[in-house]
């Protein structure tokens, strides 16, 4: 306790000093040990630097500490950042509500893992924890931490194991953390490393984000229940077809956007199907039987059209005009011998 109290004193800004009883210069190690104490103002001054040294050696005992990891300490979430690597897309679900409401109840269980920021001096960035950070700054409380330094590949190996054994990341989050992984150049044992997967699974996730455009996944969200099938699946109807344009035309919508994740889901894979299924049949005109006929003479041609509604004779040649007006003023006794023809069949079939 006594340390923590130095600590936060050190960190009050209202307070200035400056480094004293320098080890390199001779006479201050044999002037150290002469006191003051009881000399007035000097002696006043002399206490009060003597004070601010020692509390620059526990300050400095505790970081060396929590740069092992051996010392859990109440930070400001203020003074810390979201990883580098995102894991996870949304952070304001029910479960979050739920951890929120727990630990201002009983308090944060356990800590989170954070480093030292690589670029800020005095600030952190999580490894592992987001939730119980943002959970500890909406309830405008500090949030308990290991810091560790960490490089690049032992901070993104620690983020993905922790939420693996968590279970509470869904396939398609896993998935996109392992593409933004790959995108920012980690080889692929450390991908698997901080997945807890083996390569088969790796390429598998790899390629659903490769083949699905990333402003689609984004606009699906995490979809929990949807699982790894299904989403390879839909991947690999975005490979046979280019439907890239029309899925981020549909995923704009007002009503893709209003549904749930796991409903956009289906959504955008009954939108696909849809557009997948072939055009319906549309029957083709059958085209007109046609033939020929032409009398030996040469004198009358015909040319005949059957389509099974419409019969069609035209006439050519010298007599044409003649021989279609003879066919025309007997097409009663020309139908007469055909009604014939037939009843003569019907009777010969019985």
């Amino acid at each position: 306790m006594a340390r923590k109290n130095l600590l936060s004193g050190l960190m009050d800004d209202s307070k200035e000093f400056t480094a004293v009883n320098n080890e390199d210069d001779p006479l201050q190690k044999d002037e150290k040990h002469i006191t003051y104490k009881g000399i007035g103002a000097l002696g006043a001054v002399t206490r009060s630097i003597d004070a601010l040294a020692a509390k620059a050696d526990a300050a400095k005992a505790i970081e060396e500490k929590l740069a092992t990891g051996e010392t859990v300490i109440d930070l400001d979430p203020a003074l810390i950042e979201d990883s580098f690597v995102t894991d996870r897309l949304t952070h304001a679900d029910e479960q979050f509500r739920e951890l929120v409401e727990a630990i201002r109840l009983r308090g944060q269980d356990s800590p989170i893992l954070v480093r030292p920021h690589p670029d800020k001096d005095g600030r952190y960035q999580i490894a592992f924890g987001h939730r119980r950070a943002r959970a500890a700054q909406e309830l405008g409380r500090p949030v308990r931490a290991v810091v560790k330094k960490l490089d690049d590949r032992d901070h993104v190996i620690a983020q993905g194991q922790e939420n693996s054994a968590r279970a509470d990341l869904s396939f398609i989050e896993r998935t996109m953390f392992a593409d933004k992984l790959d995108s920012l150049g980690f080889d692929r044992e450390t991908i698997m490393s901080a997945l807890s997967a083996d390569k088969t699974t790796v390429s598998k996730m790899l390629s659903v984000t490769k083949r699905i455009p990333a402003e689609v996944l984004a606009a699906i969200g995490a979809a929990k229940t949807t699982g790894r099938d299904r989403w390879h699946d839909l991947s690999v109807k975005f490979e046979t077809e280019d439907l890239s344009a029309r899925a981020i035309e549909f995923s704009r919508s007002a009503e893709f956007v209003t549904a749930d994740p796991d409903a956009r889901f289906d959504m955008l894979a009954a939108f696909i199907s849809r557009r997948q299924q072939p055009a319906p049949f549309a029957a083709v005109p059958l085209q007109p039987a046609a033939h020929a006929w032409q009398h030996k003479d040469g004198a009358v041609r015909a040319k005949i059209k059957d389509d099974g509604k419409q019969f069609t004779i035209a006439l050519k040649a010298e007599k044409a005009s003649a021989f279609g007006a003879y066919i025309a003023s007997n097409l009663d006794r020309l139908y007469e011998a055909f009604e014939r023809t037939q009843d003569l069949t019907k009777n010969g079939d019985q």
